[in-house]
């Protein structure tokens, strides 16, 4: 049983004695020690590098602190299926005063991934920043249980991206999910179907394919969505540890074609299972299809599922 399982099982237990439904008190993180973000845009690394600064090969998203920056989570609580407002800032750690001036990557200056602890529900939102740092997105979070939000920015004078992570209760009826199967396939609705070649190697660059198509037929005119034809989140079960890649090519390059096919280069960590959010658009709308791959453990077999929606 991996520690997320044991975590929702204990969850369970409390939910049991106490009631029927689910609270968290406050959230514990690691504070300090410097956190890499592991970001592929395409191009090689070498054998075992997984991106890592200054010698540091922890994951992104691990940590609340790191690089010099803090998530300071203003909402550390919502409850399942209402509407809340979720809002944070980021701090500059020497001087606690929030971060105001970023640099943008694909379109946005903040990317917000939302994620549940059993990696069943999953939310890629771009919040909005007042002008005194405060980031606010509405967000409704459809079971109680742990969930996670990483925060992927790079402020305006630093030199790489960082991706912070913190915890958030969801309270109400608990009803643990099974952990996903792996998977090759996931559907979505409106009639399309995506398929996932390759495999996630720990600590080397691995091709990953994927596949769009609707109603047996190769979708052949997705849409740029945030500057790409796709785009990749790979979570690890467990941990969580946050695994943000980018396609290969891009539209207008004169080479990417808009599908049915999207490539990416990923590097894995460590050995594991992973869960794998493909964000792509058609026809105006985004969709989400997700996957459960084991990096280091053989080639998915199942079929997929889809997250639903998003809130994109």
């Amino acid at each position: 049983m991996n520690t997320g399982l044991k975590i929702t099982a204990f969850a369970a237990a409390v939910a049991a004695t106490f009631g029927t439904t689910y609270a968290v008190g406050a959230s514990v993180d690691t504070v300090g020690k410097p956190v890499a973000h592991t970001e592929e845009h395409g191009e090689k690394t070498a054998k075992g590098d997984p991106r890592s600064r200054g010698g540091d090969h922890t994951p992104g998203g691990l940590q609340i602190a790191a690089d010099g920056y803090a998530l300071d989570l203003k909402t550390p609580r919502a409850r399942a299926g209402d509407r809340t407002d979720l809002r944070f800032r980021i701090l500059a750690s020497d001087s606690g005063r929030p971060v105001t001036r970023y640099a943008e990557d694909h379109g946005k200056e903040l990317h917000l991934i939302v994620a549940s602890r059993d990696l069943t529900t999953y939310r890629h939102l771009h919040p909005a920043r007042a002008a005194d740092g405060t980031w606010s997105t509405p967000a409704t979070l459809p079971a109680a249980g742990d969930y996670r939000v990483f925060a992927d920015f790079r402020p305006e004078r630093a030199k790489e991206k960082v991706t912070l992570g913190a915890d958030l209760a969801v309270t109400g009826a608990y009803a643990p999910a099974p952990a996903p199967e792996p998977s090759a396939t996931a559907k979505t609705a409106g009639g399309y179907e995506v398929r996932l070649a390759g495999a996630l190697t720990p600590g080397e660059p691995g091709g990953l394919t994927l596949r769009v198509t609707r109603r047996g037929k190769p979708v052949t005119d997705l849409q740029p969505y945030l500057g790409a034809y796709g785009h990749l989140v790979a979570l690890r079960s467990g941990d969580l540890a946050y695994l943000h890649v980018h396609p290969n090519g891009e539209p207008g390059d004169a080479t990417t074609k808009p599908g049915p096919e999207v490539s990416f280069t990923a590097t894995a960590p460590s050995a594991g299972t992973y869960r794998l959010f493909l964000d792509f658009r058609h026809e105006g709308k985004v969709r989400t299809a997700a996957f459960t791959v084991r990096a280091g453990g053989g080639e998915p077999r199942h079929e997929g599922t889809t997250t639903g929606g998003h809130g994109h």
